[in-house]
């Protein structure tokens, strides 16, 4: 079998009302701005266009993630900062309206999400184990979490990347400690995070906008494009990050938009270039 081509059709996206983006890969990649970011933020604040920072990464805090931003020359309202770790607090509380006892691993960005919604910390009998990205994992952490699970504690993930981008290249991200903990426990986790929808319905409810108007940008294929498949939303692939156009026939869910940067996606928006509308390749026999 043969991929014979991969065919891109060219349109705007001046339908667009609301905007979610991934961070990492797509606004910055490591501590270093990628072209376009300040001015895609720019013209949606200008136009009005409500727009959401939905980011799989639970190390910071949202304050944390706008003094990083800053720190790039990049300027967003607090409120626009959405992360797998306020995600996963918020869902879980709508289950636990009173808060519950709880494990967790993580950094600053889980333990502050969880603590604001009601949950405290327990390491005998929590009903809830919640695993972020902790660049500071350690086996008695996962020990902990792994005696926990198979005493039936709920098993929870912000997020499931596997990887993360930064400038040295792609290091481990958090589904590398639930595959760890799911392979000791044989119990798979409920994901909050992309590519499950939850995160992406909360951060729709969270800027008052619609499905039907709203797209996500991102630079995978696996958990923003999943993610928006998933909630029913339209999907762009931003090629500064993780995957290319060559990947996407290894994926089961297809981006219907691919751009090359954010400067190409806010001419987009605003009508003055096209975005490539991807239609799948055509393969056939040798």
């Amino acid at each position: 079998m043969r991929v014979k081509e991969i065919l891109l059709d060219h349109t705007d996206l001046s339908w667009v009302r609301a905007v979610l983006f991934d961070l990492d890969g797509v606004v910055f990649v490591g501590s270093t701005r990628l072209p376009g970011a300040q001015e895609v933020f720019d013209w949606l604040d200008e136009h009005g266009y409500p727009y959401c920072l939905v980011t799989n990464n639970s190390t910071q805090t949202p304050l944390q993630y706008q003094q990083k931003l800053a720190g790039m020359g990049i300027r967003v309202p607090l409120k626009a900062i959405y992360t797998s770790a306020l995600a996963t607090a918020q869902y879980l509380k709508k289950e636990y309206p009173a808060g519950a006892p709880a494990f967790w691993i993580g950094e600053d960005g889980v333990t502050e999400a969880l603590t604001e919604q009601g949950f405290w910390l327990d390491e005998e009998h929590p009903k809830l184990v919640c695993v972020g990205w902790d660049r500071q994992l350690t086996y008695a952490k996962l020990r902990l979490a792994c005696l926990m699970i198979r005493g039936g504690a709920r098993f929870v993930g912000t997020n499931p990347d596997k990887t993360l981008p930064t400038e040295d290249g792609l290091v481990p991200g958090n589904g590398a400690a639930l595959a760890a903990l799911q392979t000791a426990t044989d119990v798979t986790p409920t994901i909050i995070g992309k590519p499950a929808p939850a995160m992406i319905d909360l951060a729709i409810e969270r800027i008052g906008a619609t499905k039907e108007s709203t797209l996500i940008i991102g630079d995978r294929l696996d958990t923003d494009v999943g993610a928006g498949a998933a909630a029913g939303i339209a999907t762009a692939l931003v090629l500064t990050g993780v995957h290319t156009v060559a990947d996407i026939p290894d994926f089961p869910v297809e981006p219907v938009y691919i751009v090359d940067d954010l400067i190409q996606f806010q001419e987009a928006l605003a009508g003055q270039s096209a975005a490539r509308r991807y239609r799948s390749p055509v393969v056939g026999k040798e």
